[in-house]
C-alpha cells in the first residue's frame, strides 16, 4: 500500500448469542459467535455452526455497523438484533472487534 493510495477504516465485527429467551431450536447457545473481519470475510469457530435465519437479520445491519457512525445514529447505540423465530427468541449482540485500514480499492 503505497502512502498515496485511499484507504478507509474499518471495523472487524462478532456477532454473539447474547442469549435465548425462547428454545433454541436450532441448536445455538450463548456465546456462540461469527465474526466478520476485512471487508468481506464471514468465520464460524472450527467445529462451530450458525443459524441462518439469526445470520440473515444480522446482515443488514453488518455493513453499516462496520463503519464510523455519526454520534448521535441509533445504530452506534444499538448492537441487538433478535432471529426473526418467535418460538427462539434468540438475541445477538453486534461488537466491534478491532479497527483496520483497507485500501478503498480492495473494498468490496
Amino acid at each position: 500500500m503505497s502512502a498515496d493510495e485511499p484507504t478507509t477504516d474499518l471495523y472487524d465485527l462478532r456477532v454473539v448469542v447474547e442469549r435465548i429467551e425462547g428454545r433454541s431450536v436450532c441448536g445455538l447457545k450463548p456465546g456462540d459467535h461469527i465474526d466478520l473481519t476485512g471487508s468481506s470475510r464471514l468465520t464460524i469457530p472450527a467445529g462451530g455452526h450458525f443459524c441462518l435465519y439469526a445470520l440473515a437479520a444480522c446482515l443488514p445491519l453488518l455493513p453499516a455497523k462496520q463503519r464510523e457512525l455519526a454520534e448521535g445514529d441509533w445504530l452506534a447505540r444499538d448492537s441487538h438484533v433478535a432471529c426473526p423465530d418467535p418460538e427462539e427468541r434468540v438475541i445477538l449482540r453486534i461488537e466491534r472487534t478491532s479497527r483496520r485500514q483497507i485500501p478503498t480499492g480492495e473494498l468490496t
